[in-house]
């Protein structure tokens, strides 16, 4: 959005409450790489020119990577200054801050999705001995205590903590409820591949029927690394990963799971064939069914026949809980009456229910990838035309 405004002539500033890519600095376990390849990071007037388009950065090179399109726009960014509050004024906003108050005509809220981890409220009836962590706080394995691992959400993050946990000698237990299973290589191209050229990442907000449920949506059950693994729920349970229901409550010390974990594994391979099937259709309109491999399928997800409903955590087996359960937005900042009972902003595709303030960063803000880095810079060319626009009025 600064490159974008800075494009127009637009005088503006970035306030940064820690450094530059600070979230990818302070809340991310150490080994994970972002689920999109190399070349998929593409922002305005800036790209990958590396060795390794189709590897995937670590946090270090994401945190180089952002740090560095910052320097090369050269971004007005006023870093450690702490947004404290936002209010509306007669002719626009005010920001106060750590360092000082600012005074805008128009204010461009890209604080994120994921500042607040979602924790269930049954979570304050687990045994007193359980030590549980957000996926916002867990770095390693080395942080939890030696014995069971229960991951509850099995999306990207969900399935990626129970692969590293697992693999560092502890029993780990994953609770599924919904997810998206997805294959990394398809027809001898990485799945991300296939959706941008297919234009599945394109999709507008206002081309979804139910665009609502669509940003609800979870994570695809992605992983990035440099074998280019598919890591799903089949996977996990071919390692030793105990595969069990939505964990759906906590009484009398025992962890109670829905039963529904076959449907939900179903509805998921089925969401998979839908879009395998989309991407199919595209390849062949376009000719590429002899330059690339023949469809398939994976295997159906393998649920076994009576899945546990209930786990006793009186005991020690399972000794760590890991909440990969998704994340929410932190408004608490924001005294500006554009949110919505759920304390959401109110936003038409990014424009906010309050004259002069957008939305940035968000699930399928105006397209499929908003959340992805490669959809920022769209968003930001949409958005900055409209500021643009309102600014002149």
């Amino acid at each position: 959005m600064s490159r974008c405004l800075s494009e127009r002539g637009i005088d503006h500033v970035v306030l940064e409450r820690g450094l530059v890519a600070n979230s990818w600095r302070t809340e991310r376990w150490d080994s994970l790489r972002l689920l999109t390849p190399n070349w998929q990071s593409r922002l305005p007037g800036y790209g990958y020119h590396g060795d390794h388009p189709d590897g995937f950065r670590t946090m270090p090179e994401t945190i180089a990577f952002i740090s560095g399109y910052a320097g090369a726009i050269s971004a007005p960014v006023e870093t450690h200054t702490c947004v404290t509050v936002v209010r509306r004024t007669d002719s626009g906003y005010e920001v106060a801050t750590d360092r000082g108050d600012w005074r805008c005509r128009s204010v461009v809220i890209a604080s994120g999705a994921c500042n607040v981890a979602r924790v269930p409220a049954f979570a304050n009836a687990l045994p007193p001995h359980i030590a549980t962590l957000s996926a916002l706080h867990y770095r390693n394995p080395d942080q939890l205590e030696d014995g069971g691992v229960l991951v509850v959400g099995a999306s990207a993050t969900g399935t990626q903590l129970a692969d590293e946990i697992h693999r560092s000698g502890r029993p780990v237990t994953i609770s599924a409820g919904e997810h998206i299973r997805m294959p990394r290589m398809y027809r001898g191209k990485d799945i991300s591949w296939w959706m941008d050229a297919a234009g599945v990442w394109d999709e507008r907000y206002d081309q979804v029927e139910d665009i609502v449920r669509a940003r609800k949506l979870p994570s695809l059950q992605l992983t990035g690394s440099d074998a280019r693994t598919t890591l799903d729920l089949n996977a996990l349970t071919d390692s030793g990963v105990k595969l069990v229901g939505r964990l759906a409550g906590v009484s009398n010390g025992k962890a109670q799971f829905s039963g529904s974990l076959r449907n939900q594994c179903a509805l998921s391979d089925l969401k998979m064939a839908r879009l395998l099937d989309t991407i199919d259709a595209w390849a062949s309109e376009n000719g590429l069914d002899n330059e690339v491999e023949a469809p398939s399928r994976l295997p159906p997800t393998r649920v076994e026949d009576s899945p546990p409903l209930t786990l006793d955590l009186t005991g020690r087996a399972i000794r760590t809980i890991i909440w990969a359960t998704g994340f929410r937005p932190d408004y608490s900042w924001l005294q500006v009456p554009a949110m919505d009972r759920k304390g959401y902003i109110r936003h038409d595709g990014g424009v906010a229910d309050s004259p002069g303030m957008y939305v940035m960063g968000m699930q399928f803000l105006r397209r499929r990838k908003s959340a992805l880095i490669d959809g920022a810079g769209d968003d930001a060319r949409d958005l900055s035309a409209h500021l643009a626009a309102y600014l002149d009025r």
